[in-house]
């Protein structure tokens, strides 16, 4: 169950489904356990807490009644739920974990937005925290004290969440939609300082400056008059900047050079690179802890981080510090382990033998009386083939000598008590494209590689045309240090690019190394070769089969994948287990449980050692049928109230997906590839990944074989993403085409499936009567098989289709209708499609306020569902509301925002919308040149593509603008173009928008009677549907009509806009 304390007290079953905590006492009993977030507190505590000064007769009976009350609410919630109140020495507590308790997961969600790496995944998870309050915390219990603590510091909590969200936004870019956002809450947090800092800087660069001058001094004021006090030296710097009208900037420090003391610690021959982080760490944890554990993979870099850190720490309170290099130690015949680990620490440190006949005992006797009085860091590196010995070495100093710390570098933890154990991970490789001259910003990766090139090859530099192969190589090496520097060493003879190439045979690339290095590090095959052999035969079976996999998989994969008659499918997990435990697998902790993935070099080589095994064709098949299962699986679910937490982990899936695919048309599957071709459409047409989604269609289909009913449904499916992604010359005929193979009476729902669908592709390419066809004939056959998500999706699609035609209230009914149905469902990617009847409602009468709240919330809706186009579209309706509101430099903001994302996601419809935008905006402020330029482009690039719809707005905006110009005979040229393509959408809109157009084309023209005929006309056409222009959209209207009333006079012009408004748009004299 789930608990509420994020506004009133509430409880809810695990379903959602809430629970009524019915009397008052046991709601402030279940609240003051609550608080306590699973601590007891005892009774005497409870009962003053519920009663106060007014005790019933008998308080501890009373109390045990309400908390057996309780426990009868509990356990109507979910079964065993009375044992969540126990009872204990200490008093009562409430069992219940912190994600239990939407306090908790408020908290939980904060923290990862805090951890997160980019600001856009940062945005979604702060915003998903903050719509968990449903008010003050607490908010049943202001005036009790139990709970005023709580509450305080939960609210304090949630306007720093509030502070650092915002914070967030504004690297976003959505200082505009901040600047009216923060100022209500700044007026009721007034002496918040970031809080004011981040609004004064998005009304700064919205272009507000004097507002953020304004905010700065009632601050100022109310600081001075309140708390006597002035405003923080860096709000005070921000007011500076914004005066002198420069952006922020931030110092940097540059790092210290520690001194070099004398140690047996070998001189380094090259700078550490990438890892001045980690080295403070080190440092600090060894300032801390008594036993730090270095862990990762081979040739991640364990022992020279290991050395860097120790350096700096001779002669800084440490005492002396040792290196011990255990890499070369073998067991020896008749040798107790732990001696001879000792004898190799003793030869370390010059402990002469001469020692034992005092203390009377062996190596470690002799070693621990040695070290008795010694301050000092031990250094134990490469200490995985003996950890054993090790460990009992390490707990035997550890016990004994009170002034010894040890830095251990291992792949696996020593699991001694007391540990601290420290991950050293891959240097940061490019995420994307790199910029040579951005220095020290650079990748640690690039940066390692590029020192140690140079070094090797010195006519090497990283440049504009080494920088691709560059970033390559990090990116297949996985950061891996050793790699890079063997890599590094190949560049004098290979180049960059040569060896960028050759990766895919990694093994043979990078097979030497330095002749100084151990033998282990002197290719890249002996470093895991080293890790191999210490392997049991169930560890380097799930190994091997693990390297099936891209990009990870969950445990439940793995058990699938890798069990077989060697070993069993609940066997898996300790193989697996003790994998992680030596950086050969590298184990991820999601959202949705822990995922296990290889580092590229470690798969590359457990993908030969499978191979070599002859396990490879069976343990892929294992791999495709497990895909193919769970892709059918989650389809469902992407339509539903799991549909965010479907597509993350279908995310996080895609590389195996692919995988998959790829053996089923390897083999020659064809049933299988079709599955894995045909169920994952959805997820990739959310996901924006049309092209691949076109791909693999047109793959799988290609193979050959298959049952008709999915050779039909991948044709068909096929058919509608050919549509999205190239510009056929007969749209129309494509989707027919794609539909025939269902033939008569076969896959009759999956042909409406992929009808209602098409139809609403053909919509964009202006086939209106084609698309209310195809659509017209899916809905009976989906409402007949209770398809409630289908019949939606039809349902909206013909919403849209009746808009074209300008049936706005079969328009209104439909989308409303299909709205409710996807909010049932709990399908936010249907509820973004039919939101927009809300707006274009409230923008039919003018309400842009009710229209922004509409859009920003489908904005909001599709940033937390990662829908990028749909984030697009909604940037351009943002745009489009700011035009109305005059917000011209807003208005261009997010119209170039929304055009760089939709070309991000290569979709073209979005970047075309977004583009019409910015010229729009362009001659709404007098730039006419630039929006001719635009509308031109416009024009050459999409007029072949293009429905009549988005044709006929366009030649409207061009139409004014040579009107605008001055230029009579090309805005008739223009306009009378228009009209055309607006008659062809069958919409009274379109229609006497066009009229308009050509009303001030003939008035420009000299024939003011004829444009005051048309205006009336135009009125008729929106008075037929009920829309009349809403007074921001009249600013071309005005200005037409004033120039034709004034040739004409008031009355001339009145019976002129009379007799057009009786002809009604088909009777005037329009040509």
């Amino acid at each position: 169950m789930r608990f509420g304390v994020l506004g009133a007290l509430q409880v809810w079953r695990a379903d959602g489904e809430p629970v009524r905590v019915p009397e008052a006492k046991v709601r402030v009993l279940l609240a003051a356990l609550l608080v306590r977030e699973g601590r007891p507190v005892a009774p005497e505590r409870l009962i003053d807490e519920l009663w106060g000064g007014e005790l019933p007769a008998n308080p501890h009976r009373v109390l045990r009644a309400k908390l057996s009350q309780l426990r009868g609410v509990l356990a109507t919630a979910e079964e065993g739920g009375r044992g969540r109140v126990h009872h204990g020495p200490a008093g009562y507590r409430l069992r219940v974990d912190p994600d239990e308790v939407d306090a908790g997961r408020f908290r939980d969600l904060i923290e990862r937005a805090r951890r997160a790496s980019e600001p856009r995944t940062a945005a979604p998870l702060y915003a998903r925290a903050l719509a968990l309050w449903r008010g003050p915390a607490y908010a049943d219990f202001a005036e009790d004290s139990f709970a005023v603590g709580a509450a305080t510091r939960l609210a304090e909590e949630r306007l720093t969440a509030v502070e650092e969200w915002a914070e967030t936004r504004l690297e976003l870019g959505e200082h505009r939609l901040l600047a009216d956002e923060l100022a209500t809450l700044v007026e009721r947090h007034p002496l918040r300082e970031r809080l004011l800092a981040v609004l004064m800087r998005a009304l700064y660069r919205s272009g507000r400056q004097a507002e953020a001058l304004n905010a700065f001094e009632l601050l100022r004021r109310r600081l001075g008059e309140e708390l006597g006090a002035d405003p923080a030296p860096e709000t005070a710097a921000l007011h500076q900047r914004i005066l002198r009208q420069v952006p922020d900037g931030e110092g940097e420090r540059g790092p210290g050079m520690p001194p070099r003391p004398r140690t047996n610690l070998p001189a380094p021959i090259s700078t550490i690179v990438g890892r001045d982080r980690e080295v403070s760490r080190v440092r600090a944890l060894i300032d801390s802890e008594r036993l730090v554990t270095l862990t990762g993979p081979g040739g991640v870099g364990k022992t020279r981080l290991a050395l860097e850190a120790a350096s700096g720490l001779v002669d800084g309170g440490h005492g002396g510090v040792w290196l011990v290099e255990l890499g070369a130690l073998g067991a020896t015949v008749g040798a107790v382990p732990s001696e001879r680990v000792a004898e190799a620490v003793a030869a370390a440190l010059g402990v002469r033998d001469d020692t034992s006949e005092r203390t009377g005992g062996g190596p470690v006797a002799r070693l621990t009386e040695a070290l008795r009085d010694t301050t000092g860091l031990l250094v134990l590196d490469n200490c995985e083939h003996v950890v054993e010995s090790v460990m009992e070495l390490v707990h035997t100093l550890l016990g004994t000598v009170e002034g010894l710390r040890c830095l251990v570098t291992s792949r696996e933890p020593l699991g001694v008590t007391g540990e601290r154990v420290y991950e050293v991970t891959p240097l940061r490789v490019p995420d994307t494209e790199i910029r040579p001259d951005d220095g020290n910003e650079l990748p640690s990766a690039v940066r390692l590689f590029t020192d140690r090139a140079a070094a090797a090859a010195p006519g090497f530099r990283l440049d504009a045309r080494t920088a691709p192969a560059v970033t390559a190589i990090c990116r297949r090496l996985d950061g891996l240090p050793l790699a890079l520097e063997l890599a590094a060493n190949r560049v004098r003879a290979l180049g960059v690019a040569e060896l960028a190439d050759r990766l895919d045979d990694r093994f043979a690339v990078l097979a030497d190394g330095g002749r100084a290095a151990p033998r282990r590090q002197q290719t890249l095959r002996a470093v895991f070769d080293w890790s191999w052999d210490l392997l049991s035969d169930a560890e380097r079976a799930v190994l091997r089969r693990l390297s099936t996999h891209a990009e990870g998989c969950t445990l439940a994969a793995a058990e699938e994948v890798c069990a077989d008659s060697t070993v069993q499918k609940d066997e898996v997990i300790g193989p697996l287990s003790r994998l992680v435990e030596c950086s050969l697998v590298i184990a991820v902790e999601t959202t949705d449980g822990m995922r296990y993935r290889l580092l590229g070099s470690v798969g590359a080589y457990a993908a030969e050692r499978l191979e070599e095994a002859g396990e490879a064709g069976p343990v892929r098949e294992r791999h495709m049928r497990y895909y193919a299962d769970l892709v059918e699986r989650a389809d469902g679910f992407l339509r539903g109230h799991e549909q965010r937490g479907w597509l993350r982990r279908l995310d996080l899936e895609s590389a195996n997906l692919r995988v998959a695919f790829d053996t089923a048309v390897r083999t020659g599957d064809a049933d299988t590839a079709l599955r894995l071709a045909v169920a994952p459409f959805w997820y990739r047409y959310l996901r924006g990944r049309l092209g691949e989604a076109h791909d693999l269609l047109t793959r799988a289909t290609a193979v050959g074989g298959g049952s008709p009913e999915a050779v039909a449904a991948a044709s068909a499916w096929r058919a509608a993403i050919e549509l999205l992604v190239a510009a056929p010359e007969d749209p129309a005929a494509v989707a027919s085409a794609g539909l025939a193979g269902f033939g008569s009476g076969r896959g009759e729902v999956e042909r409406a499936r992929v009808g209602w669908f098409l139809g609403s592709v053909l919509l964009e390419f202006g086939e209106v009567a084609a698309a209310g066809r195809l659509v017209e004939e899916a809905l009976p056959v989906l409402r007949s098989r209770g398809d409630q998500w289908a019949t939606a999706a039809a349902l909206n699609a013909r919403a849209w289709i009746a808009q074209a035609e300008g049936r706005l209230a079969r328009f209104e009914d439909d989308a409303r209708r299909a709205l409710e149905l996807f909010r049932e469902l709990g399908d936010r990617w249907g509820q973004l499609q039919a939101m927009p009847v809300l707006s274009q409602r409230a923008k039919a009468v003018g309400d842009y306020d009710a229209a922004l709240r509409v859009e920003r919330e489908g904005l909001r809706m599709a940033e937390d569902l990662g829908l990028w186009t749909e984030v697009s579209y909604r940037l351009s309706e943002l745009g489009r509301l700011s035009l109305l509101n005059g917000d011209h430099r807003g208005a261009e903001e997010f119209h170039s925002r929304a055009a760089d994302l939709a070309r991000e996601q290569g979709d073209r419809f979005g970047e075309r919308f977004a583009e019409l935008g910015l010229a729009m905006g362009d001659r709404r402020e007098g730039r006419l040149d630039r929006a001719a330029t635009r509308l031109g482009d416009w024009l050459a690039r999409h007029r072949d593509s293009q429905g009549p719809s988005a044709l006929a707005l366009v030649l409207a905006e061009l139409g004014f603008v040579a009107e605008q110009r001055g230029d009579a005979d090309e805005a008739l040229r223009v306009h009378t173009e228009g009209l055309a393509a607006a008659r062809a959408t069958g919409s009274p809109l379109a229609v006497a928008l066009a009229l308009e157009g050509l009303a001030g084309a003939w008035t420009l023209a000299g024939a003011a009677d004829r444009g005051a005929r048309l205006l009336g006309a135009a009125t008729a056409a929106r008075e037929s549907v009920g829309v009349p222009l809403p007074p921001a959209e009249r600013g071309d209207v005005d200005r037409v009509s004033a120039a034709a009333r004034a040739a004409l006079g008031d009355s001339g012009f009145a019976a002129e806009t009379r007799s057009g408004r009786a002809a009604g748009p088909e009777g005037v004299d329009a040509p």
